[in-house]
Parts: structure tokens; C-alpha cells; sequence
């Protein structure tokens, strides 16, 4: 998942970017120079946003699994409560149909 440290870091490239590409903008140059700065420039920042992209996506397939994980972890504790219940319900019936046929028995 996302959290903090990886914001804070995407922070910190980005505007480590951002400088870099300021510092190449005022820097006196040729226009070749300048212009194959700013590609390598545009190459490392695509890379770095990849890069960025594909740690995302894969902390949203691990937060989906884990999702996955607790919900089908409740629906099995729910399941096993039911079973629970049920058997409750069953041998409280059994217990009250014997008290009342013993109870009938000592009657009669």
C-alpha cells in the first residue's frame, strides 16, 4: 500500500526533477547541448515515473489480495458461527424435548 515514506519519497524525486530541469533551462548552452540535456532529462524522468507507476500498481494488487485474504476470512468465520448456532439450537431442542418427555413420563 501506499504509504508515507513512498509519498515522501515520489516527493523528493519529483522536485529533484523539477530542479534539474530549472538548473538546465538557465545554464548557458548551445541549442544542441540544451536540447540533448533536456531529452536525457525527459528519458530519466519517464523512467523514474515507470518505475513510480509499477510500485503503485503493484502495492494496489497486494492491497487487493490482502482484501481478498480478510473477506473470504470472514465469510469462513461466519460459515463456522452458523455451524456453531446451529448445533447450539439443535441440542438445546434435544434437551428441551427430553426434559418434557421425562417430565411427562413422571406424570403419568
Amino acid at each position: 500500500m501506499f504509504n508515507e515514506e513512498s509519498s515522501n519519497w515520489s516527493a523528493f524525486v519529483a522536485g529533484a526533477f523539477i530542479g534539474a530541469g530549472v538548473a538546465l533551462l538557465l545554464a548557458p548552452q548551445s541549442g544542441s547541448e540544451l536540447r540533448s540535456s533536456l531529452r536525457d532529462y525527459a528519458s530519466r524522468a519517464k523512467d523514474e515515473l515507470d518505475e513510480a507507476t509499477e510500485q503503485g500498481r503493484a502495492a494496489w494488487d497486494t492491497a487487493v489480495e490482502r482484501g481478498q485474504e480478510y473477506v473470504e476470512g470472514g465469510k469462513q468465520a461466519l460459515r463456522n458461527a452458523g455451524r456453531a448456532a446451529r448445533e447450539f439450537v439443535d441440542e438445546t431442542a434435544q434437551t428441551a424435548e427430553k426434559a418434557a418427555a421425562e417430565a411427562t413420563s413422571r406424570r403419568g
